[in-house]
C-alpha cells in the first residue's frame, strides 16, 4: 500500500484535532450519573481524558461530543473544578457512530484527527504521540496491546483454543487523515462498526496497528474505577 504524506501548514506542523466521545451512561455502574462524569482522584474521568491531550499539545483542537441532555451537567462540573479548556462542544447522536460523524463535520479535510473514548483517562503521552506520527505517514494509526491470558472461541457447546499471539486488544485514540475517515463515515450505520477503525476498514483501507499502553483501560464498571485509581497512583509514583 502506498504511504500517505500530508501537506504541512505555514508553521511546518500538521493541524491536530481530537474528537472525545462522551455519550456513556451509568447503567453498568448502577448509577444515575453518566460514567464519564464519575470521579477519579477527585476529578471527573472526562476532565482527565481532556487534560492529557492538552498536555500533549496546548494547541490541539478539541471537539467534545456530548448528549444534548448532558450539556448543563458538563458546564456545572467545569465550573466546580475550575476547568475551562479551549474546546468546542458538539451534540451526539443515537449511537457512537452518529456522534463521531457529527464531530467529524467540524474537522478540516487536511488535518490529522484522533478519536478517543472519554472514559479512557490513562492514555499515555507516548501513545498519543505515536498515533499522530504514524497516521501522518500512513493515513491511520490504531493503538493496541497484546493479550496475556489464554483465549478460547465458543462454538455452541464446544470451545477451541485460539493462538493469543495473533490477537490484540484495540484501544483509542485511533488517529486518521481526516479526509479518509470523513469519507469512510459517509455510509449508513452498521452494528458491526465497533470502533472507528472498523468503519475505515470497510472502505478497503489497510489498518496500521501501533503499540498502545496497558494502563489505557476503558472505564466500564465500578471495578474499573478501582483499577484506574491504583494505576494512576502507580504512574504518579514512577514519575516522582
Amino acid at each position: 500500500m502506498a504511504t500517505h504524506y500530508l501537506s504541512s501548514d505555514r508553521k511546518g506542523m500538521h493541524q491536530k484535532y481530537v474528537i472525545i466521545t462522551a455519550g456513556g451512561t451509568g447503567v453498568r455502574m448502577n448509577s444515575s450519573l453518566p460514567k464519564q462524569f464519575m470521579l477519579l482522584h477527585g476529578k471527573p474521568l472526562l476532565i482527565h481524558s481532556i487534560s492529557v491531550f492538552l498536555k500533549f499539545s496546548p494547541d490541539i483542537h478539541i471537539i467534545l461530543v456530548l448528549p444534548e441532555e448532558h450539556g448543563d451537567k458538563w458546564n456545572s462540573l467545569c465550573k466546580k473544578h475550575h476547568f475551562y479548556p479551549p474546546l468546542e462542544v458538539v451534540y451526539g447522536g443515537p449511537t457512537r457512530f452518529h456522534s463521531v460523524k457529527n464531530g467529524l463535520k467540524r474537522v478540516p479535510d487536511d488535518a490529522l484527527v484522533a478519536i478517543h473514548d472519554g472514559v479512557r483517562p490513562l492514555v499515555s503521552l507516548k501513545t498519543i504521540q505515536q498515533c499522530f506520527h504514524i497516521a501522518s505517514k500512513f493515513g491511520n494509526a490504531i493503538p493496541a496491546v497484546n493479550i496475556n491470558e489464554s483465549v478460547r472461541l465458543m462454538e455452541g457447546a464446544f470451545t477451541k483454543i485460539i493462538n493469543r499471539e495473533s490477537l490484540r486488544v484495540i484501544q483509542t485514540p485511533q488517529c486518521f487523515l481526516a479526509s479518509k475517515i470523513k469519507a469512510a463515515y459517509h455510509v449508513n450505520y452498521d452494528p458491526s462498526f465497533t470502533d472507528d477503525a472498523s468503519v475505515l476498514e470497510r472502505t478497503g483501507e489497510r489498518l496500521y496497528i501501533n503499540e498502545g499502553n496497558r494502563e489505557n483501560i476503558k472505564i466500564t464498571n465500578r471495578e474499573d474505577l478501582v483499577v484506574a485509581s491504583a494505576l494512576m497512583d502507580y504512574i504518579k509514583q514512577k514519575e516522582d
